[in-house]
């Protein structure tokens, strides 16, 4: 008997070791250092003088943006459709001024219970010198906009799919720059962009301190 206790011992210890040695990291926990790496990289950015859309007078008692807390009920997986044929179109802006911008592609999801389809972009004006964007533009809004995020909605960046699958993370969600500076031109969400439930994710409204 001594000895059939003992196996099942060690059977479990070995089970218990292998699992522990084959135990990966766990997604949420690097989802979430992903996160703080892009509120980090953005904190720092407007702090730098050099980098920074801030007002010299808005930089001296800057000490932060204000973020949602991360929440992984916003990053949701995405089917990309890639749009072919698309022409070229100028994206109205802050200001006078168009932006040049051709459709990329669409993604397809759900968020809150309800099916979404939003446009990404490809920004023409950064590829004059003939070198193809790192990213794709997607500018969006929700019904936080004027309450608790900048009424004119907010961006993600993406990096450009190699799949059929993406994630979108609206914990990355950032404002245009003329919420800080008007001195900026912020090309403007179009309207079949929008997504009408409150998006409580990425970066809220500047509060001047």
């Amino acid at each position: 008997m001594k000895f059939i206790y003992g196996a099942i011992f060690l059977l479990l210890s070995i089970t218990s070791f292998a699992q522990e040695v084959d135990q990966k990291p766990e997604e949420g926990q690097l989802w979430l250092e992903e996160v703080k790496v892009f509120q980090n990289e953005l904190n720092e950015k407007f702090a730098d003088s050099e980098r920074s859309p801030l007002k010299a007078s808005d930089r001296k008692s800057f000490e932060g943006l204000d973020f949602y807390k991360a929440d992984d009920r916003y990053r949701v997986r995405a089917e990309f459709v890639r749009t072919i044929g698309e022409e070229p179109f100028e994206m109205p802006t802050t200001t006078s001024r168009m932006a040049n911008y051709v459709k990329y592609g669409e993604l397809h999801f759900d968020l809150g219970g309800h099916r979404y389809v939003l446009s990404v972009f490809q920004n023409l004006d950064a590829t004059e010198d003939g070198e193809k964007p790192e990213s794709l533009f997607l500018p969006f809004t929700d019904a936080t906009n004027g309450e608790s995020t900048y009424g004119g909605g907010r961006y993600i960046d993406l990096p450009v799919p190699q799949k059929d699958v993406v994630i979108l993370d609206f914990n990355k969600a950032y404002n245009p720059y003329c919420a800080y500076n008007d001195r900026y031109s912020c090309p403007i969400p179009p309207k079949s962009n929008d997504v009408d439930l409150k998006v409580r994710a990425g970066v809220k409204a500047f509060a001047k301190k």
